[in-house]
C-alpha cells in the first residue's frame, strides 16, 4: 500500500514539474515576441538613416560639381577682366554704328539672325503641338512608357533651342542677349537671353503635386545651386559692362582714327558669346536635373506647366499691345 502511494506521489510531482516548465515557456514566449516587435522600428529607422546618408552624399557630390563649375567660371571672369583692363589702358573706343554687321552691331540684313528667326518660328509651331500632346496625354492617363517618349521629345526640343541660340549668338550676340526675338513680356523676365532657372523653379514648384520629402529636398538644393551659378554670371556681366563703359568714355571722340582699336575691342566682346552659352548650359542642366528628380508623370506636368507659362507671357504681351492708349484694359 505504501509503495502504491509513493508511486502516485512521484507521478504527481512529475506532472506538476512538467506543468511548471510549460507555464514558464509560455511566459517567456511573449517576451521574445515583444523583443522582435521592438526591433522592427529600430531597423526601419536604421534604413531611413542609411537612405538619408546616401542622399546627403549625393547632394554633396552635386554641390561639389557646381562649386567646381563656379570656380572655373570665376577664373574665366578674372581673365576677361584683365583683358578688358588692358583695353582700357590702350584707350580703345567702341561706338554704335561704326562697324555695322560685326560682332553684335548687326546690320538689318544679317543672314545668321534671319536664319535664326525662321528656325525659331518653326520651333514655336512645334512647341505648340507638343504642349497639346502633353495635355492630352496627361488627361488620358496613358502609360508611363508612352508618356516618357513625349517627355524625351520635349527635352530634346529645348536642347535644339539652346543650339540655335548658340549659333545665333556668334552672328549677333547683343541680339540674343537682349531677347529681341521674344515678346515684350518675355523680355521683361529675360536673363541673358532666356529664363532665369531659379525663378522658373519657383514658378513650377507649386504645379508639381505629390512630391516626396526627398524630391522636395533635391529641388531646393537644385534651386540653391542655380542661384549660385546665376550670381556668378551676373557679377561677370556687371563687371564687363563697367569695364566697357569706362573704355568707351576714356577719351574724347574726334582725336583721330580709332577703327583698329574698335576692332580689337570687338574681338574681346566676343566673350559675351560664352556668357550666353553658359546661361543656356545652366538652363539645360536645370531641366535635366529636374527630369532625374521627378517621376515621368511629374516631369510631363512640369514641361506642360513650362510651356503654358510662356504661352501666358506671350498672351500678356498681345493683350498689352492691343490697347496701348487705354488707361485700363477690360
Amino acid at each position: 500500500m505504501f509503495a502504491i502511494t509513493l508511486v502516485l506521489f512521484t507521478r504527481g510531482v512529475k506532472l506538476i514539474h512538467a506543468h511548471s516548465e510549460t507555464a514558464s515557456h509560455e511566459m517567456l514566449a511573449p517576451s521574445n515576441k515583444y523583443d522582435q516587435e521592438a526591433t522592427k522600428p529600430i531597423e526601419k529607422i536604421q534604413r531611413r538613416l542609411a537612405q538619408n546618408r546616401e542622399a546627403a552624399r549625393k547632394s554633396r557630390l552635386r554641390k561639389k560639381a557646381y562649386v567646381q563649375q563656379l570656380e572655373n567660371s570665376r577664373f574665366k571672369l578674372i581673365q576677361l577682366e584683365q583683358e578688358l583692363a588692358q583695353l582700357k589702358q590702350q584707350g580703345v573706343y567702341m561706338g554704335g554704328g561704326l562697324v555695322d554687321g560685326n560682332l553684335g552691331f548687326s546690320a538689318p540684313a544679317n543672314s545668321g539672325i534671319a536664319a535664326f528667326e525662321t528656325e525659331y518660328g518653326q520651333w514655336m509651331e512645334e512647341q505648340s503641338k507638343q504642349i497639346c500632346a502633353l495635355r492630352t496625354a496627361l488627361n488620358a492617363q496613358i502609360s508611363d512608357a508612352d508618356l516618357g517618349m513625349l517627355v524625351e521629345t520635349g527635352m530634346n526640343h529645348y536642347s535644339k533651342l539652346f543650339r540655335m541660340k548658340s549659333t545665333a549668338a556668334k552672328a549677333d550676340v547683343f541680339y540674343v542677349m537682349s531677347g529681341m526675338w521674344k515678346t515684350s513680356a518675355e523680355q521683361f523676365f529675360s536673363w541673358i537671353g532666356g529664363f532665369r532657372p531659379s525663378e522658373l523653379l519657383q514658378v513650377l514648384l507649386p504645379q508639381l503635386d505629390s512630391l516626396t520629402e526627398q524630391q522636395f529636398f533635391d529641388v531646393c538644393n537644385l534651386k540653391q545651386s542655380c542661384q549660385q551659378a546665376e550670381d556668378a554670371l551676373s557679377q561677370g556681366m556687371e563687371k564687363l559692362q563697367e569695364l566697357v563703359s569706362v573704355t568707351v568714355v576714356d577719351r574724347q571722340l574726334g582725336e583721330g582714327s580709332y577703327s583698329s582699336q574698335v576692332n580689337t575691342a570687338m574681338e574681346k566682346v566676343e566673350a559675351l558669346v560664352s556668357f550666353v552659352d553658359q546661361a543656356d548650359h545652366i538652363r539645360q542642366e536645370t531641366l535635366q536635373q529636374m527630369s532625374r528628380i521627378l517621376t515621368t508623370p511629374q516631369t510631363a506636368r512640369g514641361l506642360l506647366a513650362l510651356g503654358e507659362y510662356f504661352e501666358r507671357l506671350r498672351a500678356l504681351s498681345t493683350l498689352s499691345s492691343s490697347c496701348p492708349r487705354e488707361p485700363a484694359c477690360p
